[in-house]
Order: C-alpha cells, then sequence, then structure tokens
C-alpha cells in the first residue's frame, strides 16, 4: 500500500569540544549539527491483540502522518505485546483476601476469574499483570473505538457497561463478575450499588499513577507482580533516558482540548513520565500545569522541541487552529520543525501499559526533527 508521506527523525549530535548536545531552539545553526535520517514514521500499522493474539480488526491504516507541521508519533506502535503474559496471584491464607481502599474494606477473591473495570487505568492495570482476558466487562471512551488503541485490538471485544461516568450497574450485573475494579463513586454507580453485585475495589484520586496501579494491583491480588513491573520500568525509564541524552534536552509539552490550551506540569502522566526518564522541563514548566493564552507562547511554551497531545476530534480541530496562528510559528521549535503530535490516550493515560508506550514515543523523538 502507498505511503502517504514520511515522518523523517534526525539525530542531534554533540559538540566535539565539550561532549554536549548543542543548544537548538530558535538558533540558526541547529540543522548544520545534525546528522542524517535513522527512522521513518509510516502511515500504516498492523496492531495485534494483547498477548500477542491477532483479530479480525488487527489491520489498522492511518494516513495521517503530519498535523498543522507536527509529526504524528505512534503510527508505528506495535500492541502485539502491549499486555503483560498472566502473573501469579500473592499467597493468600484462603479462597478470599481482604484489601483495604478508599471506600472501605472488601473481601475479594484471591484469584479473581471474572473482571468488570470502570477505568482505562483498571483496564491497563490489568494489561500490565497479564489478566486482561479475564476482564468481561469494561466502561468505554468517547469515539471511533471503545478502548483505547494502544492497549491492542483484543480489548475491544471486551462487553461495555457504560461510560466511565455513567456505569451501568444492570450491565454488570448481567455479566456476574466476581470483582469490580475503579476509581471513585459515580452518580449511577454508587460503591453500596456495586458492592451488592460484587466484591468492590474503589482506588480512589492519586496524584501519581504509580500508586494507582499499586492500589488496583492489590485489588487484583498482584501486588508482587506489581511491583515487578514498576522495577521493570523504573529501569526502562532511565536506561531509555541514558539512551538519547535526555537530560540535555528540554521538553515542552502541551495539550489542547476543544477551547483550552494547557501545559502539562510535572503532576501529569505526560510530566511524571518524561520526569522518570531523566528529560529536562522549560523552568516556566517545573510545577503543576497550567492553562496558557497565545501571548504567553514565548515564555511559557517554547522548548528544544514540543509535545502536542491532541484530545480528540475537537481537540484536534482547536490545536490545528492554534498551530497554524503566528504566535506558535514564531516559536523556535515550530520554525526547527521540532513538534511531535502525540497519542491523547497513551500521553495523558494513567497506567503502566501506557507509560511504556510513551517512552517508545520519547525515544524515537527526543533528538528528532520532523519533514514531511
Amino acid at each position: 500500500m502507498p505511503l502517504s508521506a514520511f515522518v523523517r527523525i534526525r539525530n542531534r549530535t554533540a559538540s566535539p569540544r565539550s561532549g554536549t548536545a548543542a543548544p537548538r531552539s530558535g538558533t540558526a545553526g541547529v540543522a548544520r549539527r545534525r546528522t542524517v535520517a535513522v527512522a521513518a514514521l509510516c502511515a500504516t500499522v498492523v496492531a495485534a491483540g494483547c498477548g500477542g493474539k491477532a483479530d479480525d480488526a488487527s489491520s489498522i491504516v492511518r494516513t495521517t502522518t503530519n498535523i498543522a507541521g507536527a509529526g504524528v508519533v505512534g503510527l508505528e506502535r506495535d500492541t502485539s505485546k502491549a499486555c503483560a503474559l498472566p502473573s501469579a496471584p500473592d499467597p493468600a491464607a484462603g479462597k478470599t483476601r481482604s484489601v483495604t481502599h478508599a471506600a472501605g474494606v472488601s473481601e475479594v477473591p484471591a484469584d479473581p476469574q471474572r473482571i468488570v473495570v470502570l477505568t482505562t487505568s483498571a483496564l491497563d492495570a490489568v494489561c500490565a499483570v497479564g489478566l486482561w482476558e479475564r476482564v468481561v466487562g469494561a466502561v468505554t471512551m468517547e469515539g471511533p473505538n471503545p478502548q483505547p488503541a494502544y492497549l491492542g485490538t483484543g480489548v475491544l471485544k471486551i462487553p461495555g457497561v457504560g461510560t466511565a461516568a455513567q456505569p451501568d450497574p444492570a450491565l454488570i450485573a448481567d455479566l456476574h463478575p466476581d470483582l469490580i475494579l475503579g476509581d471513585i463513586p459515580t452518580a449511577t454507580a454508587s460503591f453500596d450499588t456495586l458492592r451488592a453485585i460484587a466484591p468492590t475495589v474503589l482506588v480512589g484520586a492519586n496524584n501519581s499513577w504509580q500508586a494507582e496501579f499499586t492500589a488496583l494491583a492489590a485489588g487484583l491480588g498482584r501486588r508482587a507482580a506489581a511491583d515487578a513491573a514498576l522495577d521493570d520500568y523504573r529501569t526502562a525509564a532511565a536506561d531509555a533516558g541514558n539512551a538519547v541524552a535526555a537530560h540535555q534536552t528540554q521538553a515542552s509539552i502541551i495539550r489542547f482540548t476543544a477551547d483550552t490550551d494547557q501545559v502539562q506540569g510535572d503532576n501529569s502522566f505526560a510530566g511524571q513520565v518524561v520526569g522518570d526518564a531523566g528529560v529536562q522541563r522549560p523552568t516556566a514548566q517545573r510545577g503543576p500545569s497550567f492553562d496558557v493564552t497565545p501571548d504567553q507562547f514565548a515564555t511559557k511554551v517554547e522548548g528544544d522541541l514540543i509535545y502536542v497531545i491532541l484530545a480528540g476530534e475537537e481537540g484536534k480541530r482547536h490545536g490545528e487552529s492554534v498551530m497554524r496562528g503566528e504566535e506558535w510559528k514564531a516559536l523556535g521549535a515550530a520554525t526547527d520543525k521540532r513538534v511531535f503530535a502525540v497519542d491523547d490516550t497513551v500521553w495523558h493515560g494513567n497506567g503502566l501499559t501506557a507509560a511504556r508506550a510513551l517512552l517508545a514515543d520519547l525515544t524515537g523523538t527526543l533528538n528528532g526533527f520532523v519533514t514531511d
């Protein structure tokens, strides 16, 4: 199948005298320090299901490689091994275990077999400890796919039980789960309503995605597996950062919704993961997330490169409009072709599987620039 375009990524070179990377943003000599192209992101990707199982929906064709001058990242994402192999349960004295969580204490199966998940982060956690094939129901996302593409096509077959904002208790009950896993109660599904259907664990809101993952894994009886997976992730993050000299680059991250431009700070998922890899942030972005206006782009959005997160179709339309504006075009990263559009479900996600996917995006782009 012919490709519509390519996004080419080139590596920067270090200064031969100092051994450190030469400055880039807004400098005229940047392009002269770059080497030949080393990678291309193609417009066709074949994605298999979690655990390496393909299905009828495994062939996905994507044709957009450039959005308003930003190179689209993740087109080549391989989801065939997104989910881990099944992990063993933690030791238990009997068939159940007591789990203390944000909504109280629940007696849950020591090794649950029929799981309903009420958030994407819960589905991500089940994927990360290898139990995704035990999920009998899941809340769905808005948009063309009911579940995030980064988890693979296998999860698309999981029956829906409403949205995260409005889970349907009747649909959940029809699936006869032995564990319900989520974060906070909703108007349609209180803790009392859910626990009347099956043992329920609601982990509550956490400022750290790693803490939430650990809490979800505890509900699944996989605390040891989660600890091991997090150790592996931290090593992978450090290795990825070292491989691309992440400490030498200041990466800006901004998310466009239908009507807001928000810098993703160190309290955001993306901010935490790039921090784990040792990526530096522009001075203005070393703190919590905040909204910006075009007149603030020069002082609060500029960076060695910029990652752009587009929240759905409305976010994409708004982001395209912003990136075609004069304030955006005046940014050094934009004129230097160092702007990358990334997947909202990954970069604005919340889970170990998403974090690994984000690291892959990072290592393929941190020292790159885009041509079309």
